[in-house]
């Protein structure tokens, strides 16, 4: 089955047809999307610039990392689930975005890199972690989640 029959598929659903005739699904979605998007950047940046020993290296990173990357995880999954509600809205715009897919993979690593670094901090102290060479990864990771923003931005238009 190719790409274009099956964004024709999802564009021609009922779900798809709901949410563009629903004058009030886009833009309150869309809403939904930029607030998490601003909680996890949020979360992610303070917990990475903890990491990257910036802010807060008064506080143990152990710390830092368990009280924000919960927020980070259930933000991702409102993005996700806000992001599926979107492409299911625009099949045809969105899907044949290369931008688009970009952002995919580049919400895939940044969130695999975030949860690989803190990964250690969020299980029992078990050995010093502030001395793992996290701190460049913590800038990437401040970067990528910049990136995946313009990319979003990007894509509106």
């Amino acid at each position: 089955m190719s790409a274009e029959l099956i964004i024709a598929w999802i564009y021609a659903s009922p779900l798809s047809t709901a949410i563009r005739d629903m004058s009030w699904v886009v833009p309150t979605v869309q809403s939904v999307h930029i607030l998490a998007i601003a909680v996890i950047f949020g979360a992610a940046v303070i917990s990475d610039l903890r990491l990257a020993g910036a802010l807060a290296t008064d506080e143990p990173s152990r710390g830092v990392i368990a009280r924000y990357y919960p927020w980070m995880r259930n933000a991702l999954g409102i993005l996700l689930l806000t992001g599926l509600v979107m492409i299911i809205g625009e099949p045809d715009r969105v899907l044949v975005n290369t931008t688009f897919w970009l952002k995919m993979l580049l919400v895939i690593g940044v969130f695999t890199l975030a949860w690989s670094i803190r990964r250690p901090l969020l299980r029992p102290a078990d050995g010093d972690d502030e001395k793992r060479p996290v701190k460049a990864l913590a800038w990437l990771s401040i970067v990528l989640w910049c990136v995946v923003i313009i990319c979003g931005r990007w894509i509106a238009y």
